[in-house]
């Protein structure tokens, strides 16, 4: 029962982490509705869409995230209840597979598009291409926010699957 108990609270914890992009995305929206109605300068006005797309972007992430990490819970205890060895190997495959993902995606891709992003600030002069940038940036800055402590709560939880599967083998629980 403690892997049923260790996999829920991971959940729950994705959960949690993923209101954060919602919150932003809630903000992004807010910004870009300010932008919107109280613009007055070329600059300001070229933020309306740039932003408006960042906060439909992060909610679509945020909730897209939410309920699947929370119809997770409970297909946790199905999984875990028919078979549960087969639960945590299936898990540790699972929680593999998403460390490269971060390690390839969050940790690479990211960093690099936010540099290219600061270079073509300097080099666009025009208003809704230097904000397309600026929000770009920010964008990804609160998507390495959240997916950085997510990484560490997965792999956390990675490393704990691997000790519960090295204990069933030790103990010919498998």
């Amino acid at each position: 029962m403690e892997v049923l108990k260790l996999a829920t609270e991971w959940a729950r914890a994705e959960v949690f982490s993923t209101r954060f992009f919602i919150l932003f995305a809630i903000l992004f929206l807010i910004a870009g509705i300010g932008f919107w109605q109280l613009g007055k300068t070329d600059m300001a006005r070229a933020y309306i869409i740039p932003t408006l797309v960042a906060g439909v972007l992060l909610m679509s992430i945020g909730l897209g995230l939410f309920f699947t990490n929370k119809s997770r819970i409970t297909q946790f205890e199905t999984a875990y209840n028919s078979d549960a060895s087969a639960f945590v190997k299936s898990e540790i495959v699972r929680a593999e597979r998403t460390l490269n993902e971060y390690k390839t995606i969050v940790f690479k891709a990211i960093p690099l598009i936010i540099a290219v992003c600061a270079l073509l600030i300097m080099f666009i002069h025009t208003p809704f291409w230097r904000a397309s940038m600026i929000t770009t940036i920010a964008m990804l800055a609160v998507i390495l926010l959240v997916d950085g402590t997510a990484h560490a709560r997965i792999d956390n939880y990675y490393k704990q699957l691997i000790e519960v599967e090295k204990y069933e083998k030790s103990n010919g629980l498998n």
